[in-house]
């Protein structure tokens, strides 16, 4: 008695998912890429400090250039403005604010920004700095 081989079914692969999934990690990658870009946009020379740490991309960021323009997440903004945009954006923060000053800056500017980020609910700053030594 002979066996009959029955006929080998070809396989196939479906690509579909795994394009999905690859325009998936594309959209993420670019999503976090310009979060970085945001809060990096302004062109702040930086304190160096020996040590440093990442920064956190959901702290609102207030940036203080050296001739006084005061910028909340990389958009320009006033003092007088500053405390009422900061007050919804501390509630999620936790009361954490950073806080990026230009090195050659107005020390006066930078403790009226302060004031400004005290008044309306901010509890802690995260100062941005440069890593290494000049």
């Amino acid at each position: 008695m002979r066996r009959r081989f029955q006929e080998e079914q070809s396989l196939t692969f479906d690509f579909a998912p795994m394009v999905d999934i690859v325009l998936l990690l594309l959209i993420f990658f670019f999503l976090t890429s310009n979060l970085n870009a945001r809060q990096n946009a302004l062109p702040l020379d930086l304190p160096r400090a020996s040590q440093t740490v990442q920064q956190t991309p959901d702290l609102p960021v207030v940036s203080l250039e050296k001739s006084g323009k005061v910028y909340l997440n990389g958009k320009e903004t006033t003092l007088t403005k500053l405390g009422g945009q900061l007050k919804p954006l501390l509630r999620v923060s936790g009361g954490v604010v950073g806080l990026r000053a230009d090195e050659k800056g107005n020390y006066g500017g930078v403790v009226q920004v302060m004031d400004v980020i005290k008044k309306a609910g901010g509890e802690r700053l995260a100062l941005g700095t440069r890593s290494g030594s000049k």
